[in-house]
């Protein structure tokens, strides 16, 4: 392994940080917004819907960003074969424990103490399997797809290192404006909404199909994103772009999230919904990197104990918040009139439990290495705990 020599970015990981916890208000104002869910308020909030909308537009879009930066910050200085194992380990082992003992627990709970589940029995073997196969995936999507990306990235990441003379390349490092690469994102949003298209008129059956879905379709959107993300290391002409602050880019998203609200409540498929949408948060996507990254670097680019125990904590938080999201909109949520009230009520609920249950998970090293992927030794001597705590920082 090569020693690290760029200094470390500090609003990367509060960003990244900070993109993994905003999962647990999304989940919890899912529960009080127009949008069907397992569990539901009795009467939907107007501005949690928004709240909602706003944040499922872009989060994950500028989270692949960062995550292909990282990933591909790591390959510089590893061997190829090690990256892949390390990386591998990473985020597999993390999504192999969660099935067990996350998403299996919250699929008896779905059918036993929710209506989610209440036409089981008139289902055939294929209908009930595809859902079993959404209910155990569920929010894991996001490892999965890191997972494949990764294994992707194996053979993608070598073209990029040697500087390979490839057209989308030579694109990538020629352009010297966010218009050029929102154009290029807006192109590959096209090619995924025909995709999409054409799939829902010659093979409906695949889109509602949870499999192909979390393999296919999900990997294909994040992809480019990852890669930029990627090419932002590489390529410092890029990364000063999106640091660089765009009022443009600001009035664009605006604009951008306006037309995905539209597009969510009031378009439909025969209109081409799913299409329109995935144009939409392409070109969002993209814009709110510079939005996010601009922005972060001017707020949060210092060293924080805080954003270090965030870092470090943000995995295990957002793996273990859905089943409590899930408990917490079941059992409290109809004892509590107010949608703002339940909404805050359950923010305390969920990320109180989830911390405490952090704390309690690092005393067992067995359970640190399934949550990260990683072996953890708490030290004794402050000293060698925040050394320690840098290196797993490092290391990602």
């Amino acid at each position: 392994m090569k020693p690290q020599t760029q200094p470390r970015e500090f609003f990367l990981d509060s960003v990244r940080a900070y993109l993994m916890l905003l999962g647990i208000p999304f989940h919890i104002s899912l529960i009080y917004s127009s949008h069907i869910w397992a569990v539901n308020s009795a009467t939907p909030s107007e501005g949690l819907t928004i709240f909602n909308d706003v944040i499922h537009a872009f989060r994950m879009q500028v989270f692949f960003v960062i995550s292909g930066y990282f990933s591909y910050m790591l390959y510089e200085r590893y061997e190829r074969h090690q990256w892949l194992k390390v990386r591998l380990e990473r985020v597999a082992i993390p999504l192999a424990t969660a099935f067990p003992l996350i998403t299996l627990p919250q699929l008896f709970f779905l059918a036993y103490f929710t209506d989610k589940f209440s036409n089981w029995s008139t289902l055939d073997f294929y209908q009930k399997l595809n859902i079993t196969v959404w209910e155990l995936v569920s929010h894991l999507w996001f490892l999965l797809t890191l997972v494949i990306l990764t294994s992707l990235s194996f053979y993608l990441f070598r073209a990029l290192k040697e500087n390979k003379n490839s057209r989308i390349l030579n694109v990538i490092r020629d352009a010297d404006s966010l218009g050029k690469i929102s154009i290029l994102f807006l192109f590959f949003g096209l090619i995924y909404a025909a995709f999409n298209r054409s799939l829902f008129l010659f093979a409906p059956q695949l889109l509602s199909n949870g499999a192909f879905n979390f393999i296919v379709m999900q990997t294909l959107f994040y992809l480019p994103f990852f890669f930029i993300g990627a090419c932002t290391y590489k390529f410092a002409s890029l990364k000063s772009m999106f640091l660089k602050p765009s009022v443009p880019a600001c009035v664009v998203s605006i604009l951008l999230f306006a037309a995905y609200m539209f597009n969510q409540h009031v378009n439909t498929p025969q209109l081409y919904s799913m299409e329109i949408d995935a144009i939409i948060t392409s070109l969002l996507g993209i814009l709110m990197v510079n939005v996010v990254f601009s922005f972060s670097h001017y707020v949060l680019n210092f060293q924080s104990p805080i954003i270090t125990y965030l870092v470090n904590a943000s995995l295990f938080v957002y793996l273990i918040h859905h089943p409590l999201t899930l408990i917490y909109g079941a059992f409290i949520t109809p004892l509590i009139a107010s949608d703002w009230v339940g909404f805050w009520l359950g923010l305390v609920f969920v990320f109180g439990i989830a911390f405490v249950l952090y704390e309690i998970h690092k005393h067992f090293p067995l359970l640190r290495f399934l949550f990260s992927g990683k072996w953890q030794f708490m030290k004794k001597e402050n000293g060698d705990g925040l050394a320690q705590a840098n290196r797993q920082q490092t290391e990602r």
